[in-house]
């Protein structure tokens, strides 16, 4: 997003990086809940969320909004930053035998890039996007679906997700238990959730 604000010369609209990116991830957020609600498209949430952070400066500019966007998409596909205690963790699981799955809503020319670049691919056994799926979390039937292809029961399953509705609320309403990972100590302060939370990814261990 940095790299969006200072290659596009968004300080042109924008006093800082941070009032601009404050306005863009509250719309981010909001449209990408819309869409797992099947409220907006694809096409239109990647649009949108950089549109009204122009809009709202007065700049209408629909093909800059888009050439913002499909530009984001492939940046962020090249990102191979990890989590931390991510590999570590992966290698444990993987050590004790786990079946190691990927769900998620994200979109499928970023999210199979990402998972080479960064070099997790290799630790999941199936990945399951919700374009491909055809239901997005956190409907139950992405769930059901997911659970019909690995062949398994609810409790034998964990979800471990950073999207107290997508993630936590889809997985317990298909009766999977699910962990909140919150790493970010302003955002842990403010989650309303009665589970388990976790911090670190290597708190996995103890839940296991």
């Amino acid at each position: 997003m940095q790299e969006i604000f200072n290659d596009y010369e968004l300080i042109n609209y924008y006093d800082s990086f941070e009032s601009f990116y404050c306005i863009y991830m509250e719309k981010n957020h909001q449209l990408w809940e819309q869409y797992a609600k099947g409220e907006v498209t694809k096409d239109f949430l990647s649009l949108e969320r950089f549109l009204y952070p122009l809009r709202i400066v007065g700049n209408e500019d629909v093909e800059l909004a888009k050439k913002m966007g499909d530009d984001f998409l492939h940046r962020t596909a090249m990102q191979s930053n990890l989590v931390d205690g991510a590999l570590e963790m992966l290698e444990y699981l993987r050590s004790k035998g786990y079946i190691l799955s990927i769900i998620s809503n994200g979109f499928v020319e970023v999210q199979y890039t990402k998972l080479r670049r960064s070099g997790l691919l290799p630790y999941f056994s199936n990945v399951f996007l919700s374009e491909e799926v055809g239901y997005q979390k956190p409907d139950v039937r992405f769930f059901q679906t997911v659970l019909e292809r690995l062949e398994a029961r609810p409790t034998e399953c964990l979800v471990i997700g950073d999207n107290l509705q997508t993630d936590i609320q889809g997985a317990e309403n298909a009766n999977i238990n699910a962990v909140l990972y919150c790493s970010d100590a302003y955002s842990l302060s403010k989650v309303e959730f009665m589970g388990q939370i976790i911090a670190n990814l290597i708190e996995i261990k103890s839940i296991l």
